[in-house]
């Protein structure tokens, strides 16, 4: 996608979270809402979902997108990787991440974002897969920052 439609359309979907999410505090109902809402308005977006920490263990909770895996190895993959650097991972060919979970094997690229509560925990991630090589970069990186940081 062309940067500057990317941006347009990131604004744009920003814009429609800031409203949608101020029904409800339900973190599960705005993991929800950002899923789907991202997986219908970027093409791009093959899997859109999230993972969170449930007694040490990283398990799939709300997700758009094919069959997901529902428990993650502990220590590996893109999203144990984004927890354990505290920081968001962009993976431009994830057959070439050691390591990497292929929960479906279509996936290609992918982006994963810590999300952290108010104390500034980690507590689960934002994983978004693409079908197409080097589908993520410094804006998707950016846009999603923000938008996790909204729950």
């Amino acid at each position: 996608m062309e940067q500057k439609k990317k941006e347009g359309r990131y604004a744009r979907i920003y814009k429609q979270l800031q409203e949608l999410l101020t029904v409800t505090k339900n973190t599960e109902a705005l993991m929800a809402t950002i899923a789907a809402v991202l997986h219908h308005k970027m093409d791009y977006f093959f899997w859109t979902g999230f993972y969170c920490l449930d007694r040490g263990v990283l398990t799939v909770r709300t997700y758009q997108g094919p069959v997901a895996c529902q428990v993650l190895k502990t220590g590996t993959g893109v999203c144990w990787t984004a927890i354990g650097q505290q920081k968001t991972i962009v993976v431009d060919d994830v057959h070439q991440f050691a390591g990497h979970i292929a929960c479906d094997s279509r996936s290609r690229s992918e982006i994963v974002i810590p999300v952290k509560n108010p104390a500034g925990e980690i507590f689960g991630v934002l994983d978004v897969d693409s079908n197409s090589l080097k589908a993520f970069d410094e804006t998707d990186a950016l846009w999603l920052e923000k938008i996790v940081a909204l729950i």
